[in-house]
């Protein structure tokens, strides 16, 4: 029962966002030092979201955990190519270098849902099984599920990569 506070259920209607995505990420703290690197770039994404990219609907800062620190955030696309623009372009492109390259005691993770049903991850330096990890089989970001485009089975031409999986794998490949 709820009293006397009076119910308010409501729904959206989302037929003007036919090709709408959603993106939760979250980068977690895994050593003391990578404490200023979350920090970091929280300032950072903070600063590239007040500049209103293109196709960026909403976003929204979630805190998973307090230890280990694990925060995140949730956006909403209007689009997969307004997504992948700003992936590839500054600031975006740099941060995503700086991180692949060292990560500076930090994990990240980003796990995508389309609309019509598609939906695509990646976890990099993630020491604990969480999202589609605690169920699906795991392998590593490469050949066919190196970009978000090919692991969401997404039509159409792959652009170049922020870093080459060359670079990444430069020991296995």
């Amino acid at each position: 029962m709820m009293g006397d506070r009076k119910l308010s259920r409501q729904t959206v209607d989302l037929s003007d966002y036919p090709d709408l995505v959603v993106v939760y990420l979250g980068m977690r703290v895994n050593i003391l030092s990578g404490l200023a690197t979350l920090l970091g770039f929280g300032k950072k994404i903070n600063m590239a979201v007040d500049t209103k990219p293109d196709g960026l609907l909403a976003h929204e800062m979630i805190i998973f955990s307090l230890f280990p620190l694990h925060i995140g955030m949730r956006q909403y696309w209007r689009d997969f190519e307004s997504l992948e623009r700003f992936s590839r372009s500054e600031p975006h492109r740099e941060w995503w270098q700086k991180f692949l390259r060292d990560p500076k005691g930090t994990g990240f993770w980003h796990e995508a849902y389309f609309r019509k049903g598609e939906m695509e991850a990646v976890y990099v330096n993630m020491p604990d099984k969480s999202g589609f990890r605690r169920f699906a089989p795991v392998m590593e970001a490469k050949g066919r599920m190196f970009s978000s485009r090919m692991r969401a089975g997404r039509g159409g031409e792959v652009p170049a990569p922020v870093v080459p999986e060359s670079e990444i794998y430069a020991d296995k490949v």
